[in-house]
């Protein structure tokens, strides 16, 4: 069976939003990414909808706070039912339930309706080390993190088949957690650190693409050892120095979304500087072996991270922007194919 596969140089979002009516969220990723849209989190409206409110959605023992921080009662917590976390009902996944029903609605009254749906999942590393953070001891904090999440993984699958059977699938796993895997007190070794990853993506199908977002620098070897299809990371975060890795990673089929346009500082006018960026990182990526070729032509183009503290029309900038690049970057995949007669 031929794998599902991704439009070359799509534009796509990270998924958190800085407007809080759901409406207006999913308006705002159909008009600007409508190559692969992708289901908002909007924590203005509700601070559950942060990445950690969505990790403990209806467990036991668990708040989430109106800044998104939590707190956990353990004992409740090691006795709650994880098999909740297959309801994706409450106010946690609002944002999702609303881009899924926009997107039935699309297709159903137009022919050119999405084929291609992006969504993301609070990853189990991540989870876990908020867990342990709020006092879960670790032999406790990663297998729950990991079986809730396998449980909320399973309920995304069951969206799907639902409700989602002819269009493609793409789910990112949303790992900041894995920024400290290099750190010496990380309390999981990195084949372990790769088993619990690796598990919940095996939770979806054939039928849909997995990838893994990571917002700083990491152990990127590691982390494509997981197996996701596609990996997510600002320009910045040291991915265009694991040639080798990555290499084996794009000969495989694998993709990078590249988070070109930065998300913590003042944009600039024009894409030139994000262009000669990313540009510059190709090349160091093709002087230690990766295909040219395969750099571009499998490459999605986003924001660095999530947008939740931008207003609407900061976001429709950053946009804007990526867009721009996102254009270049066809042309040149284009170029590139006909020169190798692809």
């Amino acid at each position: 069976m031929t794998r599902p596969t991704l439009p070359v140089g799509a534009a796509t979002g990270i998924g958190s939003l800085g407007v809080a009516d759901h409406a207006e969220a999913c308006s705002f990723v159909f008009d600007h990414t409508p190559a692969l849209p992708a289901a908002p989190s909007l924590p203005q409206a509700d601070p559950s909808e942060s990445i950690i409110g969505q990790a403990a959605a209806g467990l036991a023992g668990t708040r989430v706070s109106d800044d998104g921080a939590l707190a956990v009662d353990t004992a409740a917590l090691l006795e709650s039912d994880i098999q909740v976390a297959r309801s994706l009902d409450g106010p946690e996944y609002a944002g999702m339930r609303a881009f899924v029903d926009a997107a039935v609605a699309r297709r159903a009254s137009s022919d050119d309706g999405p084929s291609r749906l992006k969504f993301q999942l609070t990853g189990p590393v991540t989870f876990g080390l908020a867990l342990a953070g709020e006092g879960v001891p670790i032999a406790k904090a990663f297998p729950l993190a990991g079986a809730v999440v396998r449980e909320r993984a399973a309920a995304f699958a069951g969206l799907f088949r639902e409700r989602l059977a002819d269009v493609t699938p793409v789910v990112f796993l949303d790992e900041p957690g894995l920024t400290s895997m290099t750190h010496p007190g990380f309390p999981l070794a990195p084949s372990d650190t790769v088993a619990l990853v690796r598990s919940v993506l095996d939770v979806f199908d054939t039928e849909t693409l997995t990838g893994i977002h990571c917002c700083g620098s990491t152990d990127w070897a590691a982390v494509i050892a997981a197996g996701s299809d596609v990996l997510s990371t600002p320009l910045d975060c040291g991915l265009g120095f694991a040639g080798e890795e990555l290499s084996r990673f794009l000969q495989r089929g694998g993709w990078v979304a590249w988070g070109a346009v930065p998300t913590d500082r003042p944009l600039g006018t024009t894409i030139d500087r994000y262009w000669q960026s990313l540009s510059a990182v190709w090349g160091r990526l093709a002087e230690s072996g990766c295909d040219p070729v395969l750099l571009r032509t499998q490459a999605l183009v986003t924001p660095a991270c999530g947008l939740a503290g931008y207003q609407a029309s900061q976001s429709a900038r950053v946009f804007q922007l990526v867009n721009a690049i996102a254009d270049r970057l066809r042309s040149q995949a284009v170029g590139l194919r006909l020169q190798v007669g692809a």
